[in-house]
This record gives structure tokens, C-alpha cells and sequence, in this order.
């Protein structure tokens, strides 16, 4: 098992991956082939794989606006849940945004994900009740 920087390479695994985790939000641009390259080019330090015998089994995806920090994906292949793999995934991305003058991340999660919120509340992440998330698409094929 071994964890290396997201290239757009990885693609085509990660978003195999990613459908098939329930809890993930996906995007039809955003999440694309081109939205995710565009993304990585912007975020080329703050992505990451976890592979395991050329399958990939966890990633993570996260990037940041030069002053906060936002995990956007992040999921470990059922089969491979509770083996570590997950804190990792966190671990290298936040020592990376710290790399990069970044002070704090945050990240949504779906109310309904159960395992997503049980797991980000176990590595410390405070859920919020003071503030409200909004959000409005500007482009309607972004569906």
C-alpha cells in the first residue's frame, strides 16, 4: 500500500470509486474529467491516493484559496474501511495545506452520512450550529 499526490491519471479510478460510496455529492462539471483536471492544476500539492496492488482504494480531495482550506471528497473503498487508511488520506492533506501557509479546513458533509460524520467527528472536526451554508449554481448543467 502506498500514498502518492492525485494526477489526473488516477481519474478514471477515483471517480469509479467515488460512485460507488454512498455519501458523496457528485457534480456533472465540477466532477468531471476537465473539472477535476482544472482543479488539480490549482491544487497540485493537497491530493491524494492511496493504492494497494495498482487499484486505488482511498483518496482524498482537497485544495485551498490561499487562505482556507476545504476537504471536498475523501473516501476509503468499503473493503478497506478501519485499517487506518482514512486518517492517512487526512493526515497527509492537512500536513500539506500547513506546508502551504494554510491555518484551517473545513468541509461538508451530507447530514445523512452517517459514517462520513462519525468519522470526521473522530479525527476533530467541530460540526458548526452558528453558521448557515449556502450555496447557488451559476451554471445549470452543473447538476
Amino acid at each position: 500500500m502506498k500514498i502518492q499526490l492525485m494526477k489526473i491519471n488516477d481519474y478514471n479510478q477515483v471517480h469509479k470509486l467515488w460512485c460507488a460510496t454512498d455519501g458523496i455529492g457528485m457534480r456533472k462539471l465540477d466532477d468531471s474529467y476537465e473539472g477535476i483536471s482544472k482543479f488539480l492544476l490549482r491544487n497540485p500539492k493537497t491530493n491524494f491516493v492511496v493504492e494497494k496492488s495498482n487499484n486505488i482504494i482511498g483518496v482524498i480531495l482537497c485544495g485551498h484559496d490561499g487562505r482556507r482550506g476545504h476537504i471536498y471528497h475523501m473516501v476509503v473503498d468499503k473493503k478497506y474501511r478501519k485499517n487506518g487508511i482514512g486518517r492517512l488520506l487526512l493526515d497527509t492533506a492537512l500536513n500539506s495545506l500547513k506546508e502551504e501557509g494554510i491555518n484551517k479546513v473545513a468541509l461538508t458533509a451530507f447530514c445523512k452520512n452517517e459514517i462520513g460524520n462519525k468519522f470526521w467527528e473522530s479525527v476533530g472536526f467541530n460540526k458548526r450550529d452558528d453558521l448557515i451554508y449556502r450555496n447557488k449554481s451559476i451554471n445549470t448543467e452543473n447538476d
